[in-house]
């Protein structure tokens, strides 16, 4: 089975809001009347015009991506019967994008899924304090209504409490509902209430204050009446009033819903077999409830477990939607009311009654402000999808991530399937956010399903569904003559004899897999016996072992194969989408394999994305539905494809126009770029990427780039996880990213007057203002840094007193005297790029904010290369800090001259156990030396057996171009001797151009494509290894197939490739002195021990080790050890060090100790705290922590005197009094206590501006002038 559109949830969420969530809400909404009762206002149909602006417009202009919403209303006038019918235009509704975004403001947000407790009836258990016994207890929790709640005491008692009011006796409830006599009650439970010891009617009858009741009409009014009186005490208690508040309370539509969910729950959870239609509760409802806790006291019923996803279910965009219009209407009726008292009857319409900003008012708050509402995580198309697919325990009506205990946050075996057990966030969210699993999906009651398929048992005894099973059991004809013995494979013939015996009767077969797919949520699979995906099937789909592994709830057993009901469709079904794109995710620990989902999502595209040469298979869809690439709508030609747009002309002979994205800013300033893959000419069919973006490579997600990774300590470098790099990565820009900032200013109007933006800024030099034009705007293409004027901008000034001299100016020159304050935009410190975009807004022409009369944005590019303190990952988890950027001269290299491009450190994998990156590291240099790419998915990849086959051949491929060099040599020296031929081997420019001339003379005759050889480096190695091969006298077709990407290969093949990588290797060692007297003409086994002896003996890597001879680049000398060396796939995130490095001389002071600020937003210093003052004193460092406590913190005067002493090259003068002294001292006034400050004369010193000395000293306090 096929991955699902992996935003589903989303887009079909929104589209049942539009096509009946709005609708329900608008019927179920109840015409609203005037408190006189002359008018009714009711609400009709509604429409949707198509937006205002497109997604485009709507990201370049900070606009809303939203569509006019009318709905059709009219108006009774209930004495005359004249109705009025008018549209009436509500406002413009946030509409989602076809990626499944809203565009507010200009800024893309998501509504997340909340994943809350469903509505319905939970019973669960609470201990007694003194006895330890387990008393039931029951909450009906509905969709809109007060909730009940009801106990058992440990006498026996059952109470009830309405919204959390005081409890009461159940039975006065049950009095209440019309059951008034005692008798009634006692025959509503005589079947359930069993038990001798603990009769739980009888005794919640001694404690009713009512009891004993024999009138029954009496008894249901006193019960009423009481009822009213605990619910509310301050009202009159009336019999009418009660009836009524408890025909409220929970048998009023309007009052009290279930919801269609808490119906569902209900009937459920009661095990009814009939399901009841109405969405309030029932007198059946509440004395089910009643029976069933009595039964769960009785221990002859389960409890509910609360955190099993049967009782969990998702509110996704719509119904979160739907809530906040209700919401609105709601506001809405109301006004409405207070309209229609005061309006002229002449001129009341219904346009003038309904205030529609009240409606919408509540979306655009809820899509604004919401904690479910958020700014979408853009930094890469893989943290735009799963943004998407998040789940929130928390939001409005969910938990409090305060509150929410272990049992919440863990993982639960209904999650199988449905929540990806791997992907959660770290910190204090861990387990209130999730994501949904690959293949779940949503249904219609808010459940998370997930696909099974159906394993059958019998089939019915038709031709076409006997053909090709195999019989389970003996099947006869009606006279007991033998059809087909257990064990026969049904042919046609013996299909049309069985047909005609059984003519249409079940007919037992062998356990197989049917061919279709079924969606159950949690309450419904646990019930079933399940088999993992990976059981061993035959060609038939049927099951091959006896006893599968299956699971059944939370129990992992073997069964018999008759008994399994349902097998899972993929093996990755149980995780999500990021741990899906994890290799080798089953070699790795599950703390790791979170971290490595969760790092992936931080990969900051890179301007040279590369696809990993050892993936899982899903890159692809990931990249299409997360809506970063484009992909053609429909089949066609392409006729025009540059860097702005791609045009493609149809079958029905129409062009359609595909806009590329260009260098836009994505919500965490990284850059979203699109360029076309195809080419002009080029047929494309509909579904097929026809232009790449960000992190993407020929329509495959590219977070990260395949580099050459060394697990080796270099000398010391690497210490603690941190990472060495090569220079390598740095000159060729592979791990180099752009970053796009955007800076806003605006022009008001104060109070003081008008601000402007212009070139003619007060006490600014010519040179700050060559790149401003003559509006004082930036150019696009300046290259900026800190401090540079990006706008300038001039505000007025507080008028003061005019000396006589000011006055004659103002009067000669006018107002252009007028004193103004340079409040220009300047790029903060610290930041640097080239000015990419400019965009101007005015009054005029665009919708600006009330006071504001231009706005300009300005967007400043920064190409970024990898440095040192960058953080850099793998996908398992492996993270580490850059430490050191290597010259590439002094990189280990292998014997061949190529330097590693990356060194980790060894130490850091077996105690993360995330293995999965050495198996990684292993496969990546396998296909990287052979030349193909892997797709090994989640528990169902490459095996140990495949990988050691990959590796055998990349050595075999690696050998035999070692040995082509050589003859490309030995041929090239023989030419190059022969005074004859024109040829001389210093004209080339290197050793790869004499290969290939040697390859010209030795792979034409055997018909290769000459043009690929040169073209294709991978190929090329791959066509000499063949023929080196069959050099030797092996099969290369069985060994190293041409069609390398397609092919299909054995295990006998992979043993095949194993053996003879060994045996070579042998030979070679042999050759090279090492392997002397050693036979080859073993069985596998023992070639691979004898291999095993050889290596021992050398000290050389053996070819399936994965391992390699490095050389250290310092000195050429090997290191004393083989190295594990491959390809591996290495992300650079968005942790950057030119984002959080920070320096500071001076600036700015808190106002009440004098201290410097902290942060880099504040351009804060770096704390000195108690611990490290103890450190300084435990090194008796007086000086340095003088310093420290002083002049570089609240010495006011110090501070500046030592400033311009290190300015004027003087030294530095003894420190002053410190502003925390003054603190203390005020802090000791405050209890009370004047204290004084003497010095070793006895006068008292001044610190700081210190008020005058107090008339009555109370303590007198000598202390030393400090050091």
């Amino acid at each position: 089975m096929s991955l699902p559109n992996l935003i589903e949830v989303q887009k079909k969420s929104f589209e049942w809001f539009l096509e009946d969530g709005l609708r329900e809400i608008l019927e179920e909404f109840p015409p609203i009347l005037s408190y006189g009762k002359a008018y009714q206002l009711t609400l009709g149909k509604h429409t949707f015009e198509d937006p205002k602006f497109s997604e485009e417009e709507c990201r370049n202009n900070d606009k809303t991506y939203a569509a006019p919403l009318k709905i059709d209303v009219s108006l009774l006038n209930m004495s005359t019967g004249e109705i009025v019918d008018q549209e009436v235009y509500l406002g413009d509704f946030p509409m989602m994008t076809r990626t499944g975004t809203f565009i507010m403001n200009g800024a893309e947000r998501v509504v997340v899924s909340q994943l809350i407790r469903s509505p319905g009836v939970y019973f669960s258990q609470v201990a007694d304090r003194s006895t330890g016994r387990p008393l039931a207890t029951a909450k009906v929790i509905p969709s809109r209504g007060a909730w009940l709640e009801f106990e058992t005491s440990k006498r026996d008692e059952i109470t009830v409490k309405v919204d959390r009011k005081r409890k009461q006796s159940v039975t006065i409830l049950i009095r209440a509902l019309g059951y008034g006599t005692d008798e009634e009650i006692r025959a509503l439970f005589k079947d359930v209430d069993t038990d001798e010891q603990h009769r739980f009617i009888e005794a919640t009858l001694e404690k009713d204050p009512l009891a004993p009741v024999v009138n029954g009409e009496e008894g249901v009014k006193d019960a009423q009446i009481r009822f009213y009186r605990t619910q509310r005490p301050s009202d009159p208690a009336k019999a009418e009033a009660a009836r009524r508040f408890i025909e409220e309370q929970f048998f009023d539509t309007r009052r009290y819903d279930l919801g269609k969910v808490g119906r569902y729950k209900l009937d459920q959870r009661l095990e009814r077999t009939e399901r009841m239609e109405q969405r309030i509760l029932t007198r059946e409802d509440l004395l089910d409830i009643v029976r069933r806790m009595i039964q769960i006291n009785n221990r002859e019923v389960d409890t509910d477990v609360m955190d099993h996803l049967g009782n969990r279910r998702v509110n996704t965009v719509g119904e979160l939607l739907q809530g906040q219009v209700r919401v609105g209407l709601a506001r809405m009726e109301k006004g409405v009311r207070d309209r229609m008292a005061v309006r002229d009857p002449e001129q009341m319409v219904p346009t003038q009654l309904m205030n529609a900003k009240l409606v919408l008012g509540a979306v655009r708050e809820f899509m604004g402000g919401s904690q479910l509402s958020q700014f979408m995580d853009q930094i890469n198309p893989l943290s735009e999808l799963t943004h998407k697919r998040r789940l929130s325990a928390l939001g409005p009506g969910g938990l409090k991530r305060e509150r929410a205990g272990v049992e919440v946050r863990d993982v639960h075996f209904s999650h199988y399937g449905r929540i990806c057990p791997i992907e959660t966030p770290e910190g204090p969210n861990i387990g209130l956010i999730g994501y949904m699993s690959s293949f779940a999906r949503i249904n219609g009651l808010g459940f998370i399903e997930t696909p099974y398929r159906p394993v059958l048992h019998e089939v019915p005894g038709r031709i076409k569904d006997l053909q090709g099973r195999t019989l389970n059991e003996d099947v006869l004809d009606g006279k007991g003559g033998m059809l087909g013995a257990a064990g026969t494979v049904v042919d046609e013939a013996l299909a049309r004899r069985i047909t005609r015996s059984k003519s249409g009767r079940m007919v037992a077969v062998k356990p197989f897999v049917a061919d279709e797919i079924v969606y159950m949520p949690a309450d419904v699979d646990e019930r079933m016996t399940i088999a993992q995906a990976s059981t061993p099937l035959n060609e038939r789909m049927e099951l091959l072992n006896e006893y599968p592994s299956t699971r059944r709830a939370s129990d992992f057993p073997h069964v018999p194969v008759d008994q399994v009901e349902y097998i899972d469709v993929s093996p990755q079904q149980i995780v999500g989408i990021s741990a899906s794109l994890i290799p080798f995710l089953e070699h790795d620990d599950a703390n790791r394999a979170l971290m490595g989902s969760n790092m992936q999502r931080q990969a900051v595209p890179l301007i040279r994305a590369e696809a990993p040469t050892v993936g899982t298979g899903i890159e692809g869809q990931v990249a299409i539905d997360s809506g970063q690439v484009l992909v053609a709508g429909e089949a066609g030609l392409v006729t025009a494809a540059c860097g702005n747009h791609i045009k493609v002309l149809n079958d029905k002979g129409r062009h359609r126009t595909y806009k590329l994205r260009k260098y836009n800013r994505s919500n965490q300033s990284t850059c979203i770029d699109q360029w076309p893959v195809v080419q002009q000419g080029q047929r494309v069919e509909a579904g097929e990427v026809i232009a790449d973006s960000a992190s993407t490579e020929r329509g495959e997600l590219a977070l990260g780039q395949n580099v050459l990774v060394a697990y080796m300590s270099w000398e010391g470098g690497n210490y603690e996880d941190a990472i060495l790099v090569s220079e390598r990565l740095i000159q060729q820009d592979k791990f180099t990213s752009i970053h796009i900032e955007r800076h806003e200013v605006s022009a008001r109007e104060t109070k003081l007057g008008l601000e402007e933006i212009t070139d003619d800024i007060p006490n600014v030099g010519p040179e700050a203002r060559q790149h401003l034009d003559g509006n004082g705007i930036i150019r696009i293409g300046a290259d900026v840094t800190g401090g540079d004027i990006l706008v300038g901008k001039i505000s007025p000034k507080g008028e003061t007193v005019l000396s006589p001299e000011e006055k004659l100016l103002r009067a000669i020159f006018g107002e252009k005297v007028r004193d103004v304050k340079d409040t220009s935009m300047r790029l903060p410190n610290g930041q640097r790029g080239k000015v990419v975009d400019v965009k101007v807004f005015t009054r005029d022409e665009h919708d600006l904010p009330a006071g504001t009369e231009r706005e300009v944005h300005i967007n400043v590019a920064q190409r970024r290369k990898l440095t040192e303190g960058d953080k850099m990952s793998g996908r398992h988890g492996n993270k580490g800090v850059i430490s050191k950027v290597i010259p590439v001269e002094d990189m280990p290299h292998l014997a061949d001259g190529t330097p590693v491009d990356i060194i980790l450190n060894p130490i850091g994998v077996q105690g993360r156990i995330n293995l999965g990156q050495i198996l990684e590291n292993h496969l990546g240099w396998a296909a990287h030396r052979i030349g193909f790419r892997v797709a090994t998915p989640v528990f169902d990849g490459a095996r140990q057996g495949q990988i050691d086959a990959e590796l055998a051949r990349a050595w075999l491929t690696d050998r035999a171009w070692d040995i082509m060099s050589e003859r490309a040599w030995q041929l090239g020296t023989e030419l190059d001797a022969d005074p004859e031929i024109d040829f001389r081997l210093e004209h080339l420019d290197d050793d790869r151009e004499m290969q290939f001339i040697y390859l010209h003379e030795w792979l034409q005759a055997d018909h290769y494509d000459m043009a690929r050889v040169d073209s294709d480096y991978a190929f090329a190695r791959r066509a000499v290894a063949r023929e080196w091969l069959k050099e030797k006298g092996y099969s290369p077709e069985t060994i190293l197939p041409q069609d390398y990407t397609h092919r299909e290969t054995t295990e006998a093949d992979d043993q095949l490739a194993v053996d003879v990588a060994y045996r070579e290797w042998i030979q070679q060692q042999m050759e090279d002195g090492d392997g002397k007297g050693v036979a080859t003409d073993f069985g596998s086994a023992e070639l691979a021990a004898t291999a095993a002896q050889v290596a021992a003996r050398s000290g050389q890597p053996l070819p399936l080790s994965g391992k390699q001879v490095l050389y250290d680049g310092k000195s050429g000398e090997p290191f004393n050890e083989p190295v594990t060396v491959g390809v591996s796939f290495m992300l650079k995130l968005l942790h950057l060090v030119e984002d959080k490095v920070h320096a500071r001389s001076t600036g700015p002071y808190s106002l009440v100790t004098q201290q410097p600020l902290g942060g880099k937003a504040q351009n804060g210093g770096q704390r000195f705290g108690e611990m490290e003052v103890w450190a300084l004193e435990a090194y008796g460092a007086a000086h340095s922590l003088q310093e420290m406590l002083t002049i570089k913190s609240d010495d006011t005067i110090g501070r500046v005197a030592t400033y311009q002493a290190i300015v004027k090259g003087e030294d530095i003068q003894k420190p002053e009094r410190p502003e925390s002294l003054k603190v203390l001292i005020k802090e000791l006034r405050s209890l009370g206590l004047a204290m004084d400050i003497t010095d070793d004369k006895g006068e008292s010193v001044v610190v700081g501006r210190e008020d005058a000395t107090p008339a009555m000293p109370i303590f007198h306090g000598g202390l030393p002038t400090p050091l």
